[in-house]
Parts: structure tokens; sequence; C-alpha cells
């Protein structure tokens, strides 16, 4: 027994065991808030951006546990259906449903939303959560710098044009996954579609910071409609959302860098809790217009309380999609 105890306290054991603990609970610890509240999604209606894989098929698999009927909605079909078959599997809810959505093509975001008002007379809650970081410069199928293009265009054409619906099914809410990126970010007045300079870098921050911009000036349009809209900062998240940034695939970072900072990341589960919390919580049902991070509030960068950029993204953002001629028609 005792040389059974005297092997335990060993250095050799001793200090990697401690190491080992450690890293446990650091990883623990960085997983944030999460979001326990029991809800009965029951015959709400969802639609998920990009839900085939990370954040947004973590945040589809737990709104399917509650029991509510959600649209994947994904450019690659391939990657959707397999999402919606293991959520089908894990859950048992039948009620989830891929459907292809580009969100670099203002034609194929159109062509979804009108599919799928064919199929839903009601949308209790839109999350747009589907984005691209750190690209090469790209330009969308309309011209739009890619960044940009889909975290945000894509995004406020889709959300614009589901409205109505969410309208009529009131009370009803749209999440927007931002990012603490936006308080690197800046909105390029004299450049917003990067024609003149691009950084992947800051157009990336300045799609970020757009997502804030947009959430804000949107409560106010929807005030008193019964919509709520509010975004977010899911956390530092192991993910494929690095996939385009250069530096993460090389060898320096998959094998020596990214273990190093394993511990500090979050589980795709982890950075799904804020999106849950936001589009669930009984307590956010007259909540509009803030920025959470941790399931808590928190306060946003100076750039996105400018009200006046706020304004001329939204005006930009407009003729981008054509939705100005839209409203001038009606």
């Amino acid at each position: 027994m005792c040389i059974f105890i005297d092997c335990l306290l060993s250095p050799l054991i001793m200090w990697p065991a401690t190491i080992g603990v450690g890293i446990y609970f650091l990883k623990e610890y960085m997983q944030g808030g999460k979001f326990t509240k029991d809800t009965d999604e029951t015959g709400k209606v969802f639609i998920v951006t990009g839900a085939n894989t990370g954040i947004g098929k973590e945040t589809a698999l737990e709104i399917a546990r509650r029991g509510g009927t959600v649209y994947l909605a994904c450019r690659d079909m391939n990657r959707c259906e397999k999402a919606r078959k293991d959520i089908i599997k894990e859950t048992n809810n039948q009620n989830i449903f891929s459907r292809e959505l580009d969100l670099s093509s203002l034609d194929s975001i159109r062509k979804f939303v009108d599919g799928f008002k064919k199929e839903q007379p009601k949308l209790h809650v839109l999350i747009n959560n589907a984005g691209v970081m750190r690209c090469p410069k790209t330009l969308t199928k309309d011209g739009y710098e890619l960044q940009l293009g889909v975290n945000h265009i894509g995004h406020f054409l889709l959300t614009n044009l589901l409205l109505d619906v969410l309208k009529n099914s009131a009370p009803s809410r749209i999440v927007v996954v931002s990012s603490l990126a936006h308080a690197r970010g800046s909105i390029n007045v004299a450049d917003l579609n990067s024609e003149k300079s691009y950084d992947e870098g800051l157009a990336y921050s300045q799609s970020k910071l757009a997502n804030v911009l947009f959430t804000r000036e949107l409560a106010k349009r929807l005030e008193g409609s019964g919509v709520t809209v509010n975004a977010l900062h899911p956390g530092v998240v192991d993910t494929e959302l690095a996939r385009n940034w250069a530096f993460f695939q090389t060898n320096l970072v998959k094998f020596f860098l990214k273990p190093m900072i394993w511990p500090l990341l979050k589980t795709p589960k982890s950075g799904a809790q804020t999106s849950i919390y936001a589009a669930l919580d009984p307590e956010l049902k007259n909540i509009s217009g803030l920025y959470f991070s941790d399931c808590k509030p928190k306060p946003v960068a100076s750039g996105a309380l400018d009200d006046k950029v706020a304004k001329f993204l939204w005006a930009e953002s407009e003729k981008w999609t054509g939705l100005d001629k839209l409203e001038a028609n009606n």
C-alpha cells in the first residue's frame, strides 16, 4: 500500500496529473454561460442559416430536442441533408427540413423565401447564423465583397423578406450572430465594397459591425410590431469558420498552436448557448436591440452606437438588395 502511495506521489505522476486536471478545469471554465431553462417549442417554426455544421447545427439540434419545427438553410445540400438526418436520429423529431440557401446569391435568397412561404404561414424565430471569415478577395454572385455580402447583405435581404411572416407570427424573434470582432470594425463609407483596397481582417470586422448596426436599426423599425431582434457574440469557438484563413491551415497551427490554444476554445455546443438563449429565453420576449455574450447582455463598441452610420448602412443595403425599388413601388 505504501509503495502504491509513493508511486502516486512520484513527480513523474503528480505533475502530469496536476497539469491534466488544470487543463480540464480551464477548458470547462472557458465554455462560458449555458442556457439551462426548460422550454417547450412544439408548434413553433424556426429557420437557422448555416445549420449543417458548428454553432448552427448545435443550435438547430437543441431546438429540435425541445420540439420545434426547424428549417436548416444551407448552401451545401449534401451536408445539410446529412445534418438533418443526424438531428432527426438524435432527437426523434421528424419536423426537421433541409432547404437550399446561398447567402452569396440574392436570387437564391429570394427563391428560398418564396419556397418557405408556400410551405409555412408562420415563422417564430429566424436565426441568422451563417458566416464566412477572413476570405481572400472574393465577390458574391451579385458583385459584393464576400464577407460583407454573406455576413450582412445576404441576411439583410433574408430578414426583410421574412418580416411579414414574422409579424404575422408575433411574438417572434430575430437572432443575429455577430462577433466581438465588431469592436475592431468600422464602416468604410467611402469604400464599403472594398473596391479601392482590401484587407481580409478589416473586411471581416466591418461585416460583424454591420451585423450589430443592422440589429440596432432594425429594432427601432420593429417597435410595437411584436418582433424583437438581438445580436450576440458566441465566443471563440472551435468550428470550421476559419477554414478560409490561410494561417490556420499551416502545419504550425495544426500541429503546434491549435493544441496549445485548445483549452481556450469553446466547443460548438458551448458556442451555441447564447444563440439558444436569445432565441428561447422567455424573459427576452420584449427585449430588443441588445447584444449578448455568454447568455448575458454586454455593451457594444462605440462604433455600433453611431445612428448616422446605421442609417447609411441601411440605405446602402436597400440599394444593393433592390429593396429600395420594392418599397418605392408599394
